[in-house]
């Protein structure tokens, strides 16, 4: 251990002798950080944890179970993270199962026995045998160096090699494979893992050490439920919340996500059908749909063909079928006679479901581009709006050097804010609205959509002008009275579309597989 700063949880009680050792686990923190309460609008409580906070909840559930179990906390911190950090489960399986089996599971060496154990089923005899000599050296089984009994170390499984095999092998391990938590043993078909003091001991580098670190505590978020990584990049802290709900939290850095699924906070939408419409744009499903609109098979040999002419007559352009059809009926073009260009069996029942089915298809594609359309020009506008905060700063800093105060000109960052506010929140209405069956309720949600859109782009043209002291107090006026206007339209908007009254979600009926 290198100082006393990078422990990560030392003192824990184990009641066990060698726990005093277990426990050296380096820690790279940032001081200073004190823990973050917030809630939104909703009294959604969530905390935003730095590092070091997130280290903190781990030690605090490994001490938790170690007042119990009476067990070194490094094998403490393998079991949780075998259960998935779930204290409940393990504490059962611990008392009210089979200790050896729930030890064998985890692949730890019972702490209960005393000294190494050795499963001859790990390995061979060869790999087993430590080859000590009477004058204190051994052979390591991975150079085959004969070197000094204590430059030698292993496991609880009794498998030794020398420091430096150790070493390498546990850094590669860590940098090239990205393994933490379950790093097995070097010894060969050993599968016991190696405890996190080791693991400190052994390697020598930092940046190894901060590595492991971070996959360590990696696994812990990614285990807790109540847990979720801040997405934005470069951002190092997670949310711990108390019960896991598709809201909007806000880290520290300023991002806002949902905590459900960890994208974007995507209101008034819901988590699944933002997946279904994702995966519906990033597919060729729109594709098949095009295909399905504007061309038709062979009745023949089912070549897709596409109609470049207005002659119904068809010839399949595949050189083994060759097959003469009518492009309305898809019937043999042989029955039609002198009726080039008007099929005389329009009406018979294959022709109808042949229509029918093209007409669907069209019509489903209109559909999707519609509400595609509007969803990505709000994305793209969104995007450009989010590069006036740059413009609008160096307008602000212009306007102080021209006596006017910071407060004054704090109106153009609060107006670019809510601009951003309303272009994400229109985005995603569309895909709300792609999916939402035509009824009363959603003549009225189209209705608020609708004058938001407005309200939007008068907010945008107003922020796109050239701001100068002549117009500043008019845009001001202006900006003020657009920010009334989207806070009276986005509250009823997302209150319609929330589970809140006086809509609850069940009241919304949807089309046929977006449930």
């Amino acid at each position: 251990m290198d100082s006393e700063e990078e422990t990560l949880y030392d003192d824990v009680d184990s009641g066990n002798e060698s726990s005093g050792d277990d426990v050296d686990f380096a820690m790279e923190i940032e001081s200073g950080n004190q823990r973050e309460r917030a809630t939104d609008v909703d009294e959604y409580p969530f905390e935003v944890l730095s590092t070091e906070e997130i280290v903190q909840h781990m030690v605090d559930s490994i001490k938790e179970v170690n007042t119990v179990v009476e067990i070194p906390a490094t094998t403490t911190r393998i079991l949780l993270n075998h259960f998935k950090w779930d204290k409940e489960k393990l504490m059962e399986r611990f008392y009210d199962g089979d200790q050896e089996k729930l030890f064998a599971e985890a692949r730890v060496i019972n702490p209960f026995r005393k000294g190494p154990v050795i499963n001859r089923s790990w390995s061979s005899q060869s790999s087993l045998s430590r080859r000590t000599s009477a004058n204190g050296t051994e052979e390591c089984g991975i150079c085959f160096m004969i070197l000094p009994s204590s430059m030698m170390t292993g496991l609880e499984c009794g498998h030794r090699f020398c420091t430096g095999c150790w070493g390498e092998y546990l850094t590669t391990k860590i940098m090239e494979e990205g393994v933490g938590q379950t790093i097995a043993c070097a010894a060969h078909a050993c599968d016991i893992l190696v405890d996190d003091a080791s693991v400190m001991r052994l390697v020598k580098d930092s940046k190894v050490k901060l590595k492991y670190q971070h996959l360590i505590t990696n696994s812990f978020v990614e285990c807790n439920r109540l847990l979720r990584w801040c997405p934005s990049p470069d951002c190092n802290n997670a949310i711990k919340v108390q019960y896991v709900e598709a809201r909007p939290v806000t880290c520290k850095c300023g991002h806002t996500f949902c905590f459900h699924c960890g994208g974007d906070w995507h209101d008034p939408v819901k988590c699944h059908l933002l997946r279904k419409w994702i995966k519906k744009c990033d597919d060729d499903s729109e594709t098949s749909n095009w295909i399905a609109a504007n061309t038709k098979e062979c009745p023949k040999c089912n070549v897709t063909i596409e109609k470049d002419g207005g002659c119904n007559h068809m010839v399949c352009k595949n050189q083994n079928c060759k097959a003469d059809f009518c492009w309305v009926c898809l019937g043999p073009w042989e029955p039609h006679g002198s009726s080039w260009y008007n099929c005389n069996r329009y009406d018979e029942e294959e022709a109808k479901a042949a229509r029918v089915a093209q007409d669907q298809s069209r019509s489903a594609l209109q559909r999707y581009l519609f509400y595609c359309n509007r969803y990505m020009n709000h994305m793209q506008s969104l995007r450009f709006e989010s590069k006036l905060y740059a413009s609008v700063k160096e307008k602000m800093e212009e306007m102080q050097q021209h006596n006017m105060s910071w407060i004054e000109v704090q109106f153009l960052k609060k107006a670019v804010d809510i601009l951003c506010s309303c272009r994400q929140t229109l985005m995603y209405t569309y895909v709300f609205a792609y999916y939402l069956r035509k009824t009363n309720q959603s003549v009225i949600f189209e209705a608020n959509q609708k004058d938001l859109e407005s309200a939007t782009e008068c907010l945008s043209e107003y922020l796109e002008r050239d701001i100068t002291s002549e117009n500043l107090a008019d845009i001001k006026q202006k900006v003020q009275d657009k920010y009334r206007v989207f806070c009276n339209m986005w509250d009823p908007l997302h209150r319609w579309t929330g589970d809140t009254k006086p809509m609850k979600k069940s009241s919304w009926i949807f089309i046929c597989g977006a449930i």
